[in-house]
């Protein structure tokens, strides 16, 4: 991989998310290409920010429905080109298994993985009392990875700070981690935040960061910046 730099395309207009790509071509290891994107212009920016970019596009559908509605959902994503795919692991051994079939069947051999969405970056121990759930991140996240592994997701998208936990109970799987903001950087609406080298420390995998970079008057010199931090 160029680097373990997934940028965000966390953006309204396909024309921009396209153009970011295109700007940022050669200089990231991977795009992600979330709700907003998905939810307005379309799958189909998927294979366009992957043709842009010249890079692989996590796909970061946070897919959680009956096994049968995500695993048809995954088949699709899957021939529209993502690499990756954000299923959320609370969905269930059921729902995982089925979105890691038909990721398969939809990608028709071509490399392709399931990544289980843990404990959200925007959560923390008070707002998860508040919907019921008393066990803390760390916990959570231990089950949650050992169940990914299990069922053959190919990784997790975790807190920074739940990198540890991965580590322990499932080192083989492939540990994603958003809520990256360098160091001076906004925490926006994220709550268990690191910087790019307190993650990759901590054992991260890929880094997804999104408007440090995306948000910038001149991404390429954003990610530059962020790439020589890390010593890449």
């Amino acid at each position: 991989m160029v680097n373990p730099v997934i940028v965000a395309l966390d953006v309204a207009e396909a024309s921009h998310a396209v153009h970011l790509a295109g700007v940022l071509a050669g200089e990231a290891g991977g795009f992600k290409v979330g709700l907003e994107l998905l939810s307005g212009p379309g799958p189909a920016t998927i294979g366009a920010v992957a043709e842009a970019g010249r890079a692989p596009v996590f796909v970061d559908a946070k897919l959680h429905d009956i096994p049968a509605t995500v695993g048809r959902a995954a088949r699709r994503l899957g021939s529209l080109g993502a690499r990756w795919l954000s299923v959320h692991a609370s969905g269930g051994r059921a729902m995982l298994e089925a979105a890691v079939e038909g990721l398969a069947e939809g990608s028709a051999g071509r490399d392709a993985g399931v990544l289980a969405v843990t404990v959200l970056t925007s959560l923390d121990q008070e707002v998860l009392r508040e919907v019921g759930i008393t066990e803390s991140p760390g916990k959570l996240t231990s089950k949650m990875a050992r169940l990914a592994a299990d069922v053959g997701c190919e990784g997790v998208v975790c807190s920074p700070k739940e990198l540890g936990v991965v580590l322990t109970v499932a080192p083989q799987l492939v540990r994603v981690t958003p809520g990256i903001r360098p160091a001076g950087s906004a925490a926006h609406d994220q709550k268990r935040i690191a910087t790019p080298q307190e993650a990759l420390s901590g054992g991260a995998t890929f880094l997804v960061v999104g408007r440090p970079i995306t948000a910038s008057p001149d991404p390429v010199a954003a990610i530059r910046r962020i790439v020589g931090a890390i010593g890449w």
